[in-house]
């Protein structure tokens, strides 16, 4: 009998996924761990590899449609057994078959421990390297079941392999092109690639610098007058998301200005042995622990709106939003990041934003935050009315970082200042405590030690 394609529970608290994109066509050939479809939980994609080798039977679930985990996507005939049989004995939309082999979640999804510090390039073909498991892995992103299998078999370390897919995720066929690249010079092939360059993180610009359009993802996608652009999934649900939030919450936003001196100068003084540490130390994380301490202080601003009353939360997981360029907008989310340090929030800042930039997150990486931060300074904004990401009950607005000429003690300085947003839900915060949460997140950052 065919074998059910079942879309499987991705996350905790994903329920459900559009269909985004088919790989494969009714009447392809498949192997297993072969990746099938991709779909899309909260503008988070993920690919469904094929439980089974055979042919793609039926596809009952088409591109652009919302369902439930746990419904099933398509068919498979296994290898010895006629489509027509197949159809004969009764598969269809009804789905009255029996399964013959489920979808392995654990091994599909299983999530890639975490990778060795000392790094080991292949330096000759017969070296044994431990291909890292399928899933997520923090520095070489999603690995699909059937290129680990590969790797491992053939001992191949996959940083050696150039990523051709989507975001330069590494596939098949680029696994495949290494290994007969290395069978014909296998004397030469002893070199890693380059390291790529981590991606920008939305972060403030310091005061010396400014920012590189060059180096910077366009916002705004190519276009000619008269064209119809068509919406993608994530602009349809970002777009949702934005209008549900304005309906739902009066939207206030209160502005006030930090003096980042001390910021800085902290920074400038510990950014060379973060750097030894493997961090890229960036004022986002000073952002992120200034809004810990301010959520300390004042828990309402830590809460949601409920009908029956105000929700404080029990944890503080804020999200750092990232735009992906022409994409659209993404929120990653620190979770508990109350309990870490400087160098954990930068840690953690790091591996979100490569990631979310390569479009390699999990979608429970994306849930359950309760407090978010957005730096539009990085295009150089001085300040902006962000809207409120449901259902929270404040963003944290972030500007440029700008020398500018101060008042201290009656004498004229030059400070690197800083224009800070808070917009809130009204219905939860009355402008006095908006403020006196805002003026201690302004005074942690005046304060840095």
């Amino acid at each position: 009998m065919p074998t059910k394609v079942i879309l499987p529970q991705l996350g905790e608290s994903v329920d459900e996924a559009t269909v985004s994109k088919w790989l494969v066509a009714e009447g392809d050939e498949v192997k297993e761990f072969d990746p099938l479809l991709e779909v899309n939980t909260d503008k988070v994609d993920s690919e469904i590899p094929s439980p089974v080798t055979g042919t793609i039977l039926e596809i009952l679930v088409p591109e652009g449609e919302t369902v439930q985990a746990g419904t099933v996507l398509a068919y498979i005939a296994e290898p010895g057994e006629e489509i027509s049989e197949a159809r004969e004995d009764g598969k269809g939309k009804t789905g009255e078959v029996e399964v013959t082999e489920a979808v392995d979640e654990k091994q599909a999804y299983s999530q890639a421990e975490e990778p060795s510090k000392t790094p080991h390039p292949v330096s000759a073909p017969k070296q044994q390297v431990e291909a890292p498991s399928p899933g997520r892995d923090r520095q070489l992103g999603f690995i699909s079941p059937v290129v680990s299998r590969i790797a491992s078999e053939h001992h191949v370390d996959l940083r050696d392999v150039t990523g051709t897919g989507r975001e330069g995720r590494i596939t098949k066929k680029d696994v495949l092109t290494y290994l007969e690249q290395r069978e014909h010079a296998p004397a030469e092939f002893t070199t890693a690639r380059p390291a790529k360059a981590p991606p920008a993180w939305q972060i403030p610009v310091a005061p010396d610098e400014k920012p590189s359009p060059v180096t910077k993802p366009s916002p705004m996608p190519a276009a000619t007058p008269g064209e119809l652009i068509h919406h993608s999934l994530m602009r349809r649900r970002i777009a949702e998301h934005m209008v549900h939030s304005k309906r739902t919450a009066p939207h206030v936003t209160t502005v006030m200005e930090a003096d980042m001196s001390h910021v800085v100068a902290h920074r400038e003084a510990n950014k060379g042995s973060y750097a030894r540490e493997g961090a890229n130390l960036t004022f986002t994380a000073y952002f992120v622990a200034a809004s810990v301490a301010a959520l300390k202080a004042h828990p309402i601003v830590n809460s949601s709106w409920e009908e029956e009353g105000v929700r404080i939360q029990p944890d503080i997981n804020i999200g750092v939003a990232a735009s992906l360029g022409e994409q659209g907008l993404i929120v990653p989310v620190i979770k508990n990041a109350d309990r870490l340090s400087l160098l954990g929030i930068v840690r953690t800042i790091n591996d979100l934003a490569n990631r979310a930039r390569a479009r390699q997150l999990q979608p429970d990486e994306v849930q359950g935050g309760t407090f978010t931060i957005t730096n539009h300074g990085v295009s150089g904004s001085l300040f902006a009315t962000p809207i409120i990401n449901q259902p929270q009950c404040a963003i944290l607005g972030v500007g440029a970082i700008q020398k500018r000429v101060m008042v201290i003690n009656d004498a004229i300085a030059i400070r690197p200042m800083v224009y800070i947003s808070l917009t809130f839900d009204h219905r939860i915060l009355d402008g006095a405590i908006a403020d006196y949460f805002l003026a201690k997140l302004v005074e942690s950052l005046e304060n840095w030690q």
